[in-house]
């Protein structure tokens, strides 16, 4: 749209231009007015411009891993070493699959709770687990026992 408009103002200047040397007329200021208004369409096209390039940039811009190895940008995992790249540790969503940091409470994508698996939760949670799990074997095998062996 702001390239459209320079054209547009390019367009109109030279056909002003154009009319006043066919008058013999010529009005320094209002050239002047209308030439500044090109070039401030044409600074802010540029700033524009070096801003998408900083983006594109920064997109490509590969991390290096810890083994050395190039990471490309949006990368988990290195590819040479198979490390975690950053520092967080990502597991997916059980929902939706969404990659998450380990310690993550609930999904970006999909709002889902974010279980904490085994490995991530610290001992105090998992013992009681266990501690269930085992008594739930007890009352199993105490019950497949013959009433007299009880």
């Amino acid at each position: 749209m702001i390239v459209k408009a320079r054209e547009e103002r390019i367009r109109h200047l030279g056909g002003l231009t154009l009319e006043m040397y066919r008058r013999s007329d010529f009005r320094d200021q209002l050239l002047i007015e209308q030439c500044r208004e090109v070039v401030e369409l044409e600074q802010r096209l540029h700033e524009l411009d070096s801003m998408l390039e900083a983006v594109a940039t920064a997109g490509r811009a590969p991390a290096t891993c810890e083994c050395g190895a190039p990471v490309p940008w949006g990368s988990h995992f290195c590819a040479n070493c198979g490390r975690p790249v950053g520092t967080e540790a990502v597991v997916a969503c059980k929902g939706c699959g969404h990659p998450l940091p380990a310690d993550a409470s609930f999904c970006a994508n999909c709002g889902r709770a974010a279980e904490a698996s085994a490995e991530t939760r610290p001992e105090a949670e998992a013992e009681p687990e266990a501690e269930a799990q085992r008594q739930t074997t007890e009352d199993t095998i105490f019950e497949s026992l013959d009433p007299w062996e009880r």
